[in-house]
């Protein structure tokens, strides 16, 4: 073999294993609100905007869009030849509904003195329960709606309790009556379950999975425990008012990493999980 041969074969053994750009599938929705699911290959590292993504052992990775967030993102994908992959998204900005709740008890539109243990507690548990990201991709999962019924509220309105403007609405209302069951929408873990919690009542969080987790609110019973391991479908408390509530519903929030999401975005219609539940 010749030297200029044994230069050839050289390079192209040194090539990356890639004929094009390498593998990179991107699941979800690319706006405010939305929950991406990125799959690579088995040992890549993922960061958007600067921030390291967890991935799991087979390339796959989540992350998602805060209902403020900006036009643009960059996803920069790590491939063990040492090959990257960037991209840079475009993330499409939504118009969002403004709803007046009346009714509301004073003391949860202006705590009184009294309250500020309970909340001070509450946020001590909450930011605990934020700290830590379960392992698994139960996110993978199509999602099922947690209850069914009348949807109340949407993400990202802008909330006025009696009149008085406060932070937008991070979830989806589902109104149903007080006992309705609870269900996992998709796998995960439980880092949080209170029954008493100041604004929120009854709360689980349900970990599916790098942090992409569900808020449920409001809840009359809490059947789970953290630490507890679900399924999708398990039942995990049912439907209340407590907490910050006009009335019986399911406050079902979601969020990653900081970032609130959309629930709707993750579901099909609800008339349709209607019909599915009536058939059962």
């Amino acid at each position: 073999m010749t030297r200029l041969a044994a230069l050839v074969l050289a390079l192209v053994l040194a090539a990356p294993a890639w004929s094009a750009e390498p593998p990179l599938a991107l699941d979800g929705n690319i706006e405010q609100g939305g929950l991406v699911i990125g799959r690579a290959a088995p040992g890549v590292k993922a960061s958007l905007d600067g921030t390291v993504l967890d991935v799991d052992g087979s390339g796959v990775f989540a992350f998602g869009f805060d209902r403020d967030h900006g036009r643009s993102a960059n996803l920069t994908v790590l491939y063990p030849d040492g090959t990257s992959v960037e991209r840079k998204l475009a993330v499409a900005p939504r118009d969002w509904q403004i709803q007046r709740v009346e009714g509301v008890p004073s003391k949860y539109v202006t705590p009184p003195p009294e309250a500020m243990a309970a909340i001070a507690r509450g946020t001590k548990l909450k930011k605990e329960a934020r700290a830590t990201r379960a392992a698994g991709s139960f996110f993978t999962e199509t999602f099922i709606w947690p209850a069914t019924g009348p949807i109340s509220g949407v993400f990202g309105s802008q909330r006025y309790y009696n009149g008085e403007p406060r932070r937008p609405h991070y979830g989806v209302d589902v109104a149903a009556p007080t006992g309705t069951p609870i269900r996992a929408p998709a796998g995960g873990t439980v880092t949080l379950a209170d029954a008493d919690m100041y604004f929120e009542g009854g709360l689980v969080f349900l970990d599916h999975g790098q942090g992409v987790t569900s808020l449920m609110m409001h809840m009359s019973r809490v059947d789970v425990t953290a630490g507890e391991r679900v399924e999708q479908g398990d039942v995990i408390g049912a439907v209340g008012g407590t907490g910050r509530a006009t009335g019986p519903h399911l406050h079902w929030g979601v969020y990653w990493r900081g970032a609130y999401l959309d629930p709707q975005l993750l579901v099909g219609p609800m008339d349709e999980a209607i019909a599915a539940a009536a058939n059962e």
